[in-house]
């Protein structure tokens, strides 16, 4: 639920629509892409399709536009790392059942967009 409210949020900022969330730094992500909206679009594309096969019923009208085939976005293992502790430690506190499950899978299952490299934590992330 929350990658689809902030997926949605990301596409407001990037469309001039919001004044909240403007320098979230993972907006850095798709504002170096070459289509930033394009992108966002993409990304919530694939967040709804897997949000329907759980059975959530999410309005794909409200992705605004053609989804269409884009460059993948390059994502650091470091980051993917740094993500995961960062919500391990959140599940930890907040559901102890899901962080047992969560904490099991590996490999870490990344975003259709999202293409792994090899690397650190990004710049940008705040720590």
């Amino acid at each position: 639920m929350a990658l689809w409210r902030e997926g949605l949020l990301a596409k407001a900022v990037l469309e001039g629509r919001t004044r909240g969330y403007r320098h979230h730094p993972q907006l850095v992500r798709f504002r170096a892409h070459d289509e930033p909206l394009s992108a966002v679009r993409a990304y919530l594309a694939a967040v709804l399709e897997e949000a329907q096969r759980r059975g959530y019923r999410f309005d794909a009208a409200k992705i605004g536009g053609e989804v269409k085939p884009v460059e993948v976005i390059g994502v650091t293992e470091g980051q993917i790392r740094y993500e995961r502790q960062h919500l391990l430690a959140k599940l930890a506190r907040r559901a102890p059942d899901w962080h047992a499950r969560v904490r099991r899978i590996h490999p870490v299952p990344v975003h259709p967009l999202f293409r792994v490299l090899p690397g650190d934590v990004e710049p940008w992330e705040i720590r």
